[in-house]
């Protein structure tokens, strides 16, 4: 069966994961961790894509982010894909692909998933046993959002600017928030999700994202069933 093609929408928020071929570790020291985050950085001003959160792990990686333009996300993970698999085979002296085909990616309703998606990419590291707590991962957009350091490659929600009034409560908020978890449910949805290309949101928000391209959008005529909001 054909792939499904990937949907970009400006203005709406992405869930993307691209991952390790056969997942084998696609970073082998910290220099290769800084290396992709500067590619990031560089490529998304470039391409005008806002990045909100994101987690680098060892054999792939998560962001969320928003594209002002249709080609802003394609553009920007062609360009990083290519000069990061350039330079990582000329250090390791290795030839051949690193991906695992190409990445994956799915438009998230942001009033109802941004912030749990943002809290599911945090709590990857702890999933997978690498840290007993998101804010000693130093591969994650979480420490920028607890306060703990400045990040240049993240672009905060709207979403994330209503947790409170001051940086502190802000700092606060969305540390309980991702300190609560989310359920398996809505863990099961994100992963699924961005993994078939199947947008995720209400029916209403499906309809929408259906109206603006012939390319359908989610697998039953009636969209994904509504999940319990995160507490």
């Amino acid at each position: 069966m054909a792939r499904l093609p990937r949907l970009t929408v400006p203005g709406y928020a992405h869930h993307i994961i691209q991952r390790g071929n056969n997942r084998q570790a696609i970073f082998g020291s910290t220099a290769d961790y800084e290396l992709l985050l500067d590619l990031l950085h560089e490529n998304a001003h470039k391409q005008q894509v806002a990045i909100h959160a994101y987690v680098l792990m060892s054999n792939h990686f998560h962001l969320l982010a928003t594209p002002e333009t249709v080609e802003g996300i394609p553009q920007m993970m062609q360009a990083v894909g290519r000069r990061y698999v350039r330079k990582f085979n000329l250090r390791y002296q290795r030839t051949g692909t690193l991906w695992e085909g190409r990445y994956r990616s799915t438009l998230i309703q942001s009033e109802r998933y941004l912030l749990a998606c943002m809290a599911y990419i945090d709590l990857n590291p702890v999933r997978a046993g690498l840290a007993a707590d998101p804010a000693d991962y130093p591969w994650s957009s979480h420490q920028h959002y607890i306060g703990r350091r400045p990040d240049k490659l993240v672009t905060p929600h709207a979403l994330y600017w209503e947790m409170g009034n001051t940086p502190f409560a802000r700092d606060q908020s969305y540390s309980e928030m991702v300190r609560a978890g989310i359920g398996a449910e809505q863990q099961r949805a994100l992963t699924d999700s961005a993994l078939r290309g199947w947008a995720l949101g209400e029916p209403d928000y499906v309809a929408e994202l259906q109206r603006r391209t012939d390319r359908r959008v989610a697998k039953g005529q009636a969209g994904r069933p509504l999940l319990k909001k995160p507490t």
